[in-house]
């Protein structure tokens, strides 16, 4: 098997592996202990595939590293499950640092916009508090759609606001203070929202970021999978 074909094969397998990622943590949100462990081992092989060096190795080692420290601080916040801290530290050892970033963005976008969406199902309604659920609802779809927004302009690298919207908002708000003052009353709105959707949760909600870890990676996937046909492409 030649170095090409081996190294589409070992992005095949990673890509297998985040899809049975994303349908185990939906279905009993557990990551197998296995599955990261596949992943990690299948790195160097990865790292061969590619002809690294030991001091692109001596990088990727690092940022696993790196990873798996912050990772279990947010674990031990409650922030992460144990699953995803092994499965994201995994991942590291497979992407280049500005890939790796573009990832962890991307799974922070998703993830975000999936927790607040489910905390928003889980609230317990009380009476006298409609205006404030009404509320609620409408903080909660403003962020699932800023995080579409965010999730769009990332994965079509466009910008995401465009130079006409920004100058119709520089004419409505011609001043600065202006404009400070509408992002603080946008900024305690989401505040306020979001405040009365956690406060009112029925119960404990795990936040799905195994799924956001796997959908992350393999839109990162997809893009350097391609990025290598186009480069074969024009060399061929």
């Amino acid at each position: 098997m030649s170095g090409g074909l081996f190294s589409y094969a070992l992005l095949a397998a990673l890509a297998t592996a985040l899809l049975t990622a994303a349908f185990t943590d939906l279905r009993r949100r557990e990551i197998d202990n296995w599955l990261n462990a596949a992943i990690a081992l299948a790195a160097p092989m990865w790292w061969l595939a590619m002809g690294f060096g030991w001091l692109d190795i001596g990088f990727q080692l690092a940022l696993a590293g790196g990873t798996f420290a912050f990772a279990c601080a947010l674990f031990a916040a409650g922030q992460m499950g144990g699953g995803d801290v092994k499965l994201l530290t995994a991942l590291a050892l497979w992407f280049t640092p500005v890939s790796f970033l573009q990832l962890i963005v991307l799974m922070a976008v998703i993830g975000g916009g999936a927790s607040v969406a489910m905390a928003l199902l889980n609230m317990k309604r009380v009476p006298g508090e409609t205006l404030r659920d009404a509320l609620a609802a409408v903080v909660a779809l403003a962020w699932v759609w800023g995080s579409c927004a965010v999730i769009f302009a990332l994965v079509t690298r466009r910008p995401l606001i465009d130079g006409g919207t920004v100058e119709t908002i520089l004419a409505v708000l011609p001043r600065i203070w202006a404009l400070a003052l509408a992002a603080l009353a946008v900024a305690a709105i989401l505040t306020l929202g979001l405040f009365h959707i956690y406060r009112r949760q029925k119960s404990r909600l795990p936040i799905p970021y195994g799924i956001a870890i796997a959908a992350a990676g393999l839109w990162v996937l997809g893009e350097q999978a391609l990025s290598a046909a186009r480069s074969a492409t024009q060399t061929g």
